[in-house]
């Protein structure tokens, strides 16, 4: 698949289309309701993926999408092939109804297994990010909804003193705390949904182990970003995470297993601390 500016402009309007939906609710006494799963869902999620549905058939036409809200209710393309697209229309639902700001919009393009290219906004903080194999990743504010100009972003080499870890607001857990003490950890920045990919691939951060039940669509678009900024996303043995894993003889389709958002850190000394007793419940 060809990767270049006018793919990222589009996941971009796409994205930006999806958060004037989000915002629009955001403003309003929503309600809540629940998934089969338990989990939440609002009218944001189900307006943002229905305008950013219409925004992909113009931009990627044929192309099958895997949607979040419409995998729930049983909606998945037969057949997937080499190319398809994941999105999660409202990554951090529980970020969007404690009104903490830290939810995200997110389009991921991924191909054999690979997630190639990618936008994520951040629609109450006014930021996108976007990322392409070969083209790098970049942010811009966004301001009434547009865009500003793109700033080249990368990530950083971790420092002597230790790593600056992102932590899950809603999700840290006994196995992250026991990973963590195994790794030399300078400091510790909270943050909710797909925003730690983007803070790491910034170089503000350096490291956010995900030791937790996650989809696909939550990852694809800011994985995408961060390897654009040459970062990784691995499992805890190592492997890069890949994508498309259907008939999953332990789990749901599009589940994926625990993993690690990395900086440029020393890879292999992540996986040696992961191989201790936290590998158990991955």
């Amino acid at each position: 698949m060809q990767i270049d500016r006018d793919l990222l402009d589009g996941l971009a309007r796409a994205a930006l289309a999806g958060g004037r939906e989000v915002l629009a609710v955001y403003a309003t006494d929503f309600a809540v309701d629940a998934k089969g799963d338990a989990s939440p869902v609002t009218e944001a999620d189900r307006r943002a993926e229905a305008v950013i549905l219409d925004e992909l058939a113009r931009l990627l036409p044929g192309v099958p999408v895997v949607a979040e809200e419409a995998a729930s209710d049983g909606k998945l393309p037969a057949d997937l092939g080499r190319v398809f697209v994941l999105v999660d229309p409202l990554d951090g639902t529980k970020e969007f109804v404690s009104r903490n700001g830290e939810f995200t919009v997110n389009i991921g393009i991924i191909e054999d297994g690979v997630p190639v290219a990618g936008a994520v906004l951040v629609p109450a903080q006014g930021r996108l990010y976007v990322g392409g194999r070969g083209l790098g990743a970049f942010t811009a504010p966004v301001e009434s909804g547009v865009a500003g100009a793109w700033t080249p972003i990368r990530v950083r080499t971790a420092g002597a003193d230790g790593l600056a870890v992102m932590a899950s607001r809603s999700h840290a857990g006994p196995e992250t705390e026991a990973l963590l003490a195994r790794l030399a950890v300078a400091s510790r920045i909270s943050a909710g949904s797909s925003l730690k990919f983007c803070r790491i691939a910034e170089g503000a951060a350096d490291f956010y182990p995900r030791l937790g039940r996650t989809m696909e669509w939550d990852t694809a678009a800011s994985d995408a970003v961060l390897r654009a900024a040459g970062g990784s996303v691995v499992t805890l043995d190592g492997r890069p995470l890949a994508y498309g894993k259907r008939l999953q003889a332990h789990d749901t389709d599009f589940a994926n297993p625990w993993f690690m958002a990395c900086g440029e850190i020393d890879i292999p000394a992540v996986v040696a601390a992961a191989a201790g007793p936290v590998a158990a419940g991955g």
